[in-house]
C-alpha cells in the first residue's frame, strides 16, 4: 500500500506541474493517457489492465518529457502482476538536429526479483531523420544504476546507455513507431524493445498495439531473463 501511495502522490504532483508548464508563455503541451488489456508470459502469465501516462512540455530550447505506467492485476487474493515505472526526460537543443540531455528513471516491479530499480544518465542526442513522415533519433550517454532485490540488498554500478527512437507514419490515420534502449554495466545488462502501431479513431482517440520485449543479462535464480508484453490500448491525445 505504501508503494502505491507515493506513486500515486508522484502522478499528482507531475499533473500539478504539466498544469503549471502549460500556463507559461511560449511553451507548448501536449501528452497523453492510454487504458487497455495486457497478456503477459515470462515471469507472470496472466492478463490485466494497464495505465500509462505521458505529458511533453516544449520550449524553444527545451523540451520535457514525464511519463508513468502501472500495471497492476489481482486473481482473487493474490497478486500476480504489479509494477510501477515513473521517468523524466530533460532535452537542451544545441541545434535544429542535435541535443544533450538528463534523464531519470524509476521503477518498481514485484515480480522482477528486484524490490526496485533507478538510473540516471548524461548523454547526447541526434535527430538523424527529421521528415514530416519519417523520424529517427539516435542517443548515448553514461550514468549509474542503483537496486535493491528482494533480500533487502542494495547495489550500484555505472552504465552506458544507447537508445534509438523511430516513428513512420504510414498513413493519414496510422503510426508505426519503435523504440530500443540499453543500458549496459559491468555486471547487469538491461535492454528493451517497443513496437508499436497506433491508429487514429478520431481526432483524439486511437487505437494502440504494442509489443513489448525486456531482458536482463542477470537475474535471480527463479526468475527469466526475458519478458514478453503485448497490449491493445485506448489512447486519449491532449
Amino acid at each position: 500500500m505504501k508503494k502505491k501511495s507515493v506513486v500515486i502522490l508522484m502522478g499528482v504532483a507531475l499533473s500539478a506541474s504539466a498544469s503549471a508548464l502549460a500556463q507559461e508563455t511560449g511553451s507548448q503541451w501536449g501528452g497523453e493517457a492510454e487504458l487497455g488489456i495486457v497478456s503477459t508470459s515470462g515471469n507472470t502469465e496472466t492478463q490485466t489492465i494497464s495505465a500509462k501516462a505521458k505529458a511533453v512540455n516544449e520550449r524553444e530550447m527545451w523540451k520535457h518529457t514525464a511519463r508513468l505506467e502501472a500495471l497492476n492485476t489481482e486473481d482473487g487474493t493474490t497478486t500476480t502482476a504489479e509494477r510501477y515505472l515513473l521517468s523524466g526526460k530533460s532535452n537542451y537543443k544545441m541545434s535544429a538536429l542535435d541535443y544533450v540531455f538528463a534523464s531519470v528513471n524509476y521503477e518498481d516491479d514485484r515480480f522482477s526479483g528486484y524490490d526496485w530499480r533507478a538510473s540516471e544518465v548524461l548523454g547526447y542526442g541526434r535527430h538523424v531523420i527529421a521528415q514530416e513522415a519519417l523520424s529517427l533519433d539516435l542517443e548515448a550517454g553514461v550514468g549509474a544504476r542503483q537496486n535493491k532485490d528482494n533480500n533487502g540488498v542494495d547495489d550500484s554500478e555505472g552504465i552506458v546507455l544507447l537508445a534509438g527512437d523511430l516513428a513512420w507514419k504510414i498513413s493519414e490515420t496510422s503510426k508505426l513507431t519503435e523504440e530500443l534502449k540499453s543500458e549496459i554495466g559491468d555486471e547487469v545488462t538491461i535492454s528493451k524493445s517497443v513496437t508499436g502501431l497506433k491508429t487514429q479513431i478520431n481526432g483524439s482517440l486511437a487505437m494502440k498495439i504494442t509489443y513489448t520485449v525486456k531482458h536482463v543479462s542477470k537475474v535471480p535464480a527463479t526468475i527469466e531473463k526475458v519478458d514478453r508484453e503485448t497490449a491493445v490500448t485506448l489512447v486519449y491525445s491532449f
